[in-house]
């Protein structure tokens, strides 16, 4: 194999074992609470305040690993991700006050995760551009889902008709699965092409004897002065405001709403983890498609930008109807399920594909570090916390996966004002990227 495309492979490799072991995190928490909380006696309420804590550190260490992963690189990054990662779980495991609980996977984990999240967009970004970009991202993202799959299974399964602080050995054994994986990570991680006297992957080439074009760097203050950026900001921010309201309540919606028993509930939602080890990659090749039948690449992803909430809304307007415990009720929930997958292989990725086609890559961690923080420091609050509302003012699951439907709709819209470029100071240098 081409020592650039080994190189380029290798990035997309120590991305999809970061993107695994984040949303090992996410995936295993809703299992273990219920241990944990018997355990130890603390109510559900408390629990879940520790990942809220979490998603605030997450929130707050994705800014500085932008800036980090611009300078330095992945490999720093996902070194120190490997502590803070491993220490998440195996600290996590040992305490015995609420406190200390806060403080080891609030704030350890919440670290870890904040730089996983960042490091490993933005590291696949900077290797590929234009019609490469959204495919490769694909196969890096499919680490999420499954994970999602298998280490769900596996804490499942650990904790099946185990009593008392068996939630302790699970978390032991995903803290050392972790620093395994994210060690690997780091020693497979490469610096940005141009370190290695490359250009990205899909980036046009220079004319016959002449030189690749000068790329302009943007300040955080530049960008941030534009529109652009804000308006993908927003796009994720409802997409995100949806997405977590639907993933923490839609279990529940089946259950208490619906009837269903919560084995059956759990499985419908496990099948949007299967669905996405394929969505992934697929979705990632049709989105570079449409890039290549576009004018320009951020023309493609703000398409896929509209098209991505459009599905979610769609999705969400399956489970509104729903009814009974039947097997047409269950086929149109897998059929929801399926779509959700859908929705969630194209908004994560294309809102960095779409700002790093505007914005270049040079100073894209920084610029995408700070969206990540004003995006999860917002959206995983309150989208579960307006879901936890509407139920208690109601009775009813049902308007929260209304409010999700409509948050979806109006991220559709606001992704359809995005333009193909931020306002021009350099008319030479802010062109959008060519499709080639």
């Amino acid at each position: 194999m081409d020592n650039s495309k080994l190189k380029g492979w290798s990035v997309v490799a120590a991305s999809w074992l970061a993107l695994f072991c984040l949303f090992g995190y996410r995936a295993t928490f809703s299992i273990l609470k219920v241990p944990m909380s018997a355990d130890m006696g603390w109510s559900q309420a408390e629990i879940t305040l520790g990942y809220s804590i979490l998603m605030m550190f997450y929130a707050i260490a994705a800014f500085f690993c932008g800036m980090l992963l611009d300078k330095w690189g992945t490999k720093l990054v996902y070194g120190i991700g490997a502590v803070f990662g491993a220490a998440g779980f195996l600290v996590t495991s040992q305490v015995h006050s609420l406190y200390a609980y806060y403080a080891a996977y609030g704030i350890l984990a919440g670290v870890a995760t904040g730089m996983l999240w960042v490091s490993s967009t933005i590291s696949v970004r900077k290797w590929y551009v234009g019609k490469n970009y959204a495919k490769m991202f694909g196969i890096a993202f499919m680490g999420a889902p499954m994970s999602q799959v298998v280490m769900s299974l596996f804490v499942k399964e650990s904790l099946a008709g185990a009593q008392g602080d068996a939630w302790r050995s699970a978390m032991q054994i995903l803290g050392w699965l972790t620093l395994l994986c994210l060690l690997i990570a780091a020693v497979v991680a490469k610096k940005n092409p141009e370190d290695y006297g490359l250009q990205a992957f899909g980036e046009k080439p220079p004319a016959s004897g002449g030189k690749a074009a000068k790329e302009y760097v943007w300040s955080i203050k530049e960008a941030f002065s534009s529109y652009p950026i804000w308006g993908a900001i927003l796009t994720f921010l409802t997409s995100m405001l949806a997405e977590f309201l639907v993933w923490t309540q839609v279990v529940s919606y089946w259950k208490a709403d619906l009837g269903f028993n919560l084995s059956t509930a759990t499985n419908l939602y496990v099948t949007i983890g299967i669905v996405g080890i394929f969505s992934m990659p697929i979705m990632g090749i049709i989105a570079d498609k449409i890039v290549l039948i576009s004018k320009c690449e951020s023309q493609g992803r703000k398409r896929m930008l509209i098209f991505g909430p459009a599905t979610g809304a769609l999705a969400c307007g399956l489970l509104l109807i729903q009814s009974g415990t039947g097997i047409v009720s269950i086929i149109v929930g897998v059929v929801s399920c399926f779509i959700f997958a859908i929705y969630w292989a194209v908004v994560p990725g294309g809102v960095v594909g779409y700002s790093g086609a505007v914005y270049g890559r040079q100073t894209l961690g920084k610029i995408w570090g700070l969206a990540t923080l004003i995006v999860m420091g917002i959206g995983p609050f309150i989208g579960p916390l307006i879901g936890g509302y509407l139920k208690d003012a109601t009775g009813s699951y049902t308007y929260s996966i209304l409010f999700a439907l409509a948050s979806f709709i109006v991220s559709a819209c606001i992704a359809s004002t995005l333009p193909l470029k931020a306002k021009e100071t350099d008319s030479k240098n802010l062109t959008p990227q060519s499709v080639h």
